[in-house]
């Protein structure tokens, strides 16, 4: 356990004092040569079948007494050689037994810090760290901490990231987080037992394996088909409601916190001013009780959910929250690709809709899912036309706009001239928009 007082004291006299992770981390460590055994035997089952009938009780017995100490010693050491510091400008990662490896994180590209604890990590009273930095293919992370110094860390590199002085920075806490929505687990269920995606790969989960089985009568081909099949019916439904139960999003200094999970509950942020692209998808039978989905491109960062169901209503405020001042284009505000676009996209080319604001680019798409996505000016890097050749024909082009989180938003069959004036159009927003937006700061 960690002496906040004490750790304080100690920060304030050495400032980049090398620190070690909580003494429950050998336990994590340890499975690694554990995890290498089992990943062989799935790997090639019927050889590791093969070696563990020759092997005797005497045998096995002596290779669990080595393999476990040795699994144990591996873990120690991997956390005994594992050091972390914060410094005036970066975050020090120290880690490797045989091969060291350091990493210099500097706080200023830090754009979002989560706090996630497995279930057997809330049971120890663990969490650990996750960082989002700028440029980084992956999260960082530190694993683990006792769940009050992860939290108190986290808000210490929050602090210096926004500015904050190093010797002020431990002592600013948290910033005060305000609610703004929980979704209700009946709500979250009714949702998951109304989309399509849920029962579709259910009835391929039943469909599938039952033809397979009337068609070659191998029980082995059927199980390795039915087991994918079913995993993916349990990850689109059972796996969705575990992650995304008690959804809570609140407001703070630092971005819009977001608290979720049934057994591994994570506390992720939303940095301000990071946010690339709004979408905000309406599923068919959704409709009719005024249901969204609200998910998100954020610029360094893996977090792509902002609500998994919500009132439109409720859901169009808080997208006002994550890009101030944008409202959210009502339908008869988008305008549809004329009718010849049927005869290059039929049925689809009804979902098709644009709309430009002072604010945003919005794009639609989709019919039976609706799909509005919702781009700032200020985001947009660069904007493109193009125009098939069957497109050309019937004098239709797409205008794509990219943003800075490597995604496009496209605005499908446009007439010619049209796209042509938006693509010129959209650049000179796009740099007026960068030119007048406000600074990305944390905690301003």
């Amino acid at each position: 356990m960690t002496t906040p007082g004490v750790d304080d004291a100690v920060r304030e006299q050495h400032p980049g004092t090398d620190r070690r992770l909580h003494p429950i981390t050998p336990l994590r460590r340890a499975w690694a040569p554990v995890a290498v055994l089992i990943g062989w035997a799935v790997h090639d089952p019927d050889q590791a079948q093969r070696q563990l009938t020759r092997l005797t009780t005497t045998t096995l017995l002596l290779a669990l007494a080595i393999l476990l100490p040795a699994a144990a010693l591996y873990g120690f050491l991997t956390w005994w050689f594992t050091h972390f510091a914060v410094t005036d400008s970066e975050l020090r990662i120290r880690t490797g037994l045989v091969f060291r490896r350091t990493a210099h994180i500097r706080l200023e590209r830090i754009q979002a810090i989560d706090v996630t604890q497995p279930l057997l990590a809330r049971v120890a009273g663990v969490a650990k760290l996750k960082l989002d930095v700028i440029g980084a293919d992956k999260k960082d992370e530190l694993a683990f901490l006792g769940a009050e110094e992860a939290r108190t860390l986290r808000a210490e590199l929050l602090a210096r990231a926004a500015g904050f002085a190093p010797e002020t920075a431990h002592e600013i806490g948290e910033a005060p987080s305000q609610q703004l929505l929980r979704v209700p687990p009946r709500v979250l269920a009714v949702s998951l037992l109304l989309t399509g995606a849920t029962w579709g790969t259910l009835a391929a989960a039943v469909v599938v394996p039952t033809v397979l089985w009337l068609t070659t009568e191998s029980p082995w081909t059927v199980l390795a088909t039915a087991i994918p099949l079913i995993g993916a019916a349990g990850a689109s439904s059972v796996g969705r409601f575990v992650t995304e139960y008690d959804w809570t999003v609140g407001q703070s200094q630092d971005g819009l916190r977001i608290d979720h999970g049934l057994l591994d509950r994570a506390h992720e942020t939303v940095p301000p001013g990071r946010v690339q692209t709004v979408r905000i998808i309406e599923p068919l039978l959704w409709r009719r009780r005024g249901w969204v989905r609200v998910e998100l491109n954020v610029a360094g960062s893996s977090n792509s959910l902002l609500l998994p169901v919500a009132p439109r209503e409720v859901a169009e405020a808080v997208v006002a929250r994550v890009l101030p001042g944008v409202t959210v284009p009502d339908r008869a505000a988008l305008s549809r690709p004329p009718r010849r676009a049927a005869w290059c996209m039929p049925l689809w080319w009804r979902g098709y809709g644009l709309t430009i604001t002072d604010a945003v680019f919005a794009a639609r798409t989709g019919v039976f899912r609706r799909s509005l996505a919702l781009v700032p000016h200020a985001k947009v890097q660069s904007v493109r036309l193009t125009q098939g050749p069957w497109e050309r024909l019937w004098g239709l082009a797409d205008v794509h706009v990219d943003t800075g989180a490597n995604k496009t938003v496209t605005a499908r069959l446009r007439p010619t001239q049209d796209a042509a004036n938006l693509l010129h159009s959209q650049s000179e927003r796009s740099r007026t928009g960068r030119r007048v937006a406000a600074p990305d700061r944390w905690m301003s």
